[in-house]
């Protein structure tokens, strides 16, 4: 069975009572990992903006490859 964070109502719920809307996070394996789900995308949401600030900070341009 798998579960599924609704963000409209704050609800874990199941397979047999899915909303459909776009507002449902998930699956998760267990109630648990669906109740934190805004917690997990939070951080991987900050994790990712990191990896893209520091591409930024890099350059594209500045690998060597492929300049002239």
């Amino acid at each position: 069975m798998s579960f599924w964070y609704n963000v409209d109502t704050g609800q874990v719920e199941t397979d047999e009572n899915r909303s459909r809307g776009e507002q449902v996070l998930g699956p998760y394996a267990t109630e648990a990992e669906a109740r934190a789900a805004l917690d997990t995308a939070h951080k991987k949401t900050e994790q990712w903006d990191s990896e893209d600030r520091n591409w930024n900070e890099r350059g594209v341009s500045g690998t060597g490859e492929g300049d002239a």
